[in-house]
């Protein structure tokens, strides 16, 4: 079943009967009770104390949480310039579609800037607020990635695949392309709109990913925000990003098709302002299971070897054959091999006549050896220090984009 609109009809009928608004933060949430009213009241809090002259509207999506998050966004006390909407979306269940419905919404209020906030966030203050909302209505930028500052290891699909692709393909530096939290301008809001991808992945983890890409893509004018620590639910990605890693990477190889005639005319790329103050704070170290990481990718080995064989360059397949016996702390792939596997694995995807799904199912136990590799290069190393590894990375993804060109242009028998 196809759904022409995200919104409700009651939710509908509210916007309307408020005409217009200046600023609408968006809340995407389901089964968030222990966080939810925390960043609700930071929002609202942030809105009353820099825009105390400007309509703003809180809209919480929510997925059909079955804990108490709607209830707890209710109870929250109400700030009298701030108008507080908690509406259950229509449509595909996912992050994608509680984007859909508030993107609806700013688009109904003729909102001036719209901001979304991850639910789970602990660390985010008032002053993201301010940061983000000024340099849309005040600078006339239309998209804002977050800058943050984080652990080592967290964001793993960021900084092993995500950052090092959208920066070679699309040539702008932005450092969180899938962080969660970002601002809007309404021209930009109106792009998004009338796309058909609302129903496909973009509605769970791939929306991050798609949000920043057409932004890219539409040669807007784009910043990051300082946001300083995020401090939000952390996933192991040994214990659960296999599904976010498989529908983020899904996502981010079917732009790539979609968009091949912009990026493969890209070379280099060019920094990206960040605004707003910079936040020193230093984020809290978590455990990363390395050993489960490497056994996940001996399994993956056992079942996809004659797969991956076909795929991946020679040069890289010795180093993959050889990790199979390699002891867990001595586990290395150089970034070189990673960057050209990953290459090899999209032009595959592009030239892949059966199941994708399955294609970017065999690719999660190559990304898990990435990170334990990751972790193996960094362990003895500062935050500063581990992220000079990722932008040295990103480089190197860089410097192989003929590689990844001339195997997307070939004929690849598979």
């Amino acid at each position: 079943m196809k759904f022409s609109t995200a919104l409700r009809q009651g939710t509908r009928r509210r916007l309307e009967r408020l005409q217009t608004a200046d600023i609408v933060i968006g809340i995407p949430c389901f089964n968030n009770d222990s966080t939810l009213s925390h960043v609700v009241k930071t929002v609202e809090n942030g809105l009353t104390l820099h825009y105390p002259d400007k309509r703003c509207v809180v809209f919480v999506a929510d997925g059909g949480s079955v804990d108490d998050s709607r209830e707890e966004g209710e109870d929250i006390e109400r700030s009298p310039w701030v108008e507080r909407i908690i509406s259950i979306y229509r449509g595909v269940p996912g992050k994608g579609t509680a984007v859909r419905a508030i993107f609806e919404a700013a688009n109904l209020l003729q909102a001036k800037a719209t901001l979304l906030f991850d639910s789970d966030l602990r660390s985010i203050t008032p002053e993201w607020v301010k940061s983000m909302i000024d340099a849309i209505i005040n600078d006339g930028v239309d998209f804002i990635a977050p800058y943050y500052t984080r652990y080592k290891y967290d964001g793993t699909i960021t900084n092993n695949i995500v950052y090092n692709l959208t920066r070679t393909l699309y040539g702008y530096q932005v450092r969180q392309p899938i962080g969660g939290d970002f601002a809007f301008s309404l021209p930009l809001i109106k792009k998004y709109l009338p796309k058909e991808d609302w129903e496909t992945d973009v509605a769970k983890f791939g929306i991050d990913i798609w949000l920043t890409t057409t932004a890219m893509v539409h040669k807007v004018k784009i910043a990051q925000a300082n946001l300083g620590v995020k401090i939000h639910d952390v996933k192991d990605p040994a214990e659960s990003l296999g599904p976010m890693f498989r529908q983020v990477v899904g996502t981010l190889l079917l732009l790539m098709e979609e968009y091949e005639d912009v990026w493969l005319k890209v070379k280099g790329s060019k920094k990206v302002p960040i605004v707003g103050p910079d936040l020193h704070a230093e984020p809290q170290p978590f455990e990363i299971n390395v050993q489960k990481l490497v056994d996940d990718f001996k399994i993956g080995y056992g079942n996809w070897k004659e797969l991956w064989q076909k795929i991946i360059n020679k040069e890289s397949w010795k180093v993959i054959e050889k990790l199979t016996v390699t002891e867990t702390d001595k586990f290395l792939i150089e970034t070189e091999h990673w960057a050209r596997i990953l290459y090899d694995l999209a032009a595959a995807f592009h030239h892949w006549k059966g199941n994708r799904q399955l294609l970017i199912s065999l690719m999660t136990p190559l990304y898990f050896a990435r990170v334990a590799s990751f972790v193996n290069r960094t362990k003895n190393m500062s935050n500063t220090e581990a992220e000079k590894v990722v932008e040295i990375q990103a480089e190197v993804f860089e410097t192989n984009k003929k590689y990844l060109v001339d195997r997307w242009n070939s004929d690849i028998k598979l």
